[in-house]
């Protein structure tokens, strides 16, 4: 009986090992997988999960957590011939653990070899200014070509970035040595094209000023011709009055007339400019007796046109002045 209890005890602790062995826990973010006399079975999520003792074992555990793989330096010919040094950084997810355990040995050592090499097609078939300028565009390449490739192992490529990117020393001196002189060539070219849109402007104004001026003129020259004009109405009339007077037998019409003369020749007479001694050409008292005659007529002219009532037409009369005469 003892020894019958002792078989029973072992049994029991053999069955308990056993469940144990055929009960297993997956933590969050890891998968593992199953294999049966050394042959993938099945792959065990996170959680509690049973599998056959004995029969079954776990093969591999994967991370099905995002992962971090850095891409060490590494040096890269471009198209036209310039050496740089180039690193970056590449993330990827396993997707499924069966194919990344069992299609691939050596997932990340793949997954890094496989960058490297892209990253160096790629960057070799861009010029030197281009591969400076476009990192954005060798990412997505290098992303593109690298998640293609890693598909068939399980693997999803989520991103790559290069870090880095040094041209030699030499180099980036002969690039600062291009990129002062570019831009001087742009401050050239900004100072002249400056210079070039002051002078348009500068002509703008000369040109609206010439037209103001012009137009100036035509107004002018419009208001001395109505000027001109009205004075010639004046005069017109004036004469006709005088006309008139003398058609009656108006001698003061006539010595109006001819005072009106007298007095305009000795003005361009006294204001000549080569005209230094005056010499009168009459006596002063007759052309007193002129304006006398003038001032008669003016009186008359108005005293009528104040007195004559409306609709009156009478012939203009002028009083007779008989001029003083000395000597």
């Amino acid at each position: 009986m003892a020894g019958f209890d002792i078989v029973l005890i072992v049994l029991f602790l053999v069955v308990v090992l056993l469940i144990f062995a055929g009960v297993k826990t997956v933590p969050q973010g890891y998968n593992l997988t199953v294999e049966r006399f050394g042959r993938y079975r099945r792959t065990l999520t996170p959680g509690l999960n049973i599998i056959v003792p004995v029969i079954d074992k776990i093969g591999r555990k994967l991370v099905m957590m995002e992962q971090v793989l850095d891409v060490p330096s590494q040096e890269v010919i471009t198209r036209d011939n310039a050496t740089v040094t180039a690193d970056g950084i590449t993330f990827y997810q396993i997707l499924d653990a069966a194919r990344a355990a069992y299609e691939v040995d050596g997932l990340e050592n793949a997954i890094l070899n496989l960058t490297m090499t892209n990253i160096r097609s790629v960057m070799g078939s861009m010029d030197l200014d281009e591969l400076l300028s476009n990192r954005d565009e060798i990412n997505v390449r290098l992303l593109r070509v690298v998640d293609a490739a890693a598909e068939p192992w399980g693997v999803k490529i989520t991103r790559i970035e290069i870090k880095d990117i040094n041209p030699p020393r030499d180099l980036v001196d002969s690039m600062a040595r291009q990129m002062k002189a570019e831009r001087d060539k742009r401050a050239s070219i900004l100072e002249a094209e400056g210079k070039r849109q002051s002078e348009i402007l500068k002509a703008e104004g000369e040109k609206q000023a010439l037209i103001l001026q012009a137009e100036g003129r035509r107004e002018s020259a419009f208001r001395d011709a109505e000027a001109r004009e009205r004075e010639a109405e004046a005069e017109a009339k004036a004469t006709k009055m005088v006309s008139e007077a003398i058609s009656s037998g108006d001698m003061q019409a006539i010595n109006y007339f001819v005072a009106t003369k007298y007095i305009e020749a000795f003005k361009e007479l006294a204001t000549s400019r080569n005209q230094k001694t005056l010499i009168l050409p009459m006596e002063a008292t007759a052309l007193l007796g002129s304006l006398t005659g003038i001032g008669e007529i003016a009186r008359e002219v108005f005293t009528r046109d104040t007195d004559k009532p409306a609709g009156a037409a009478a012939a203009p009369r002028v009083p007779s002045v008989t001029p003083s005469s000395e000597g």
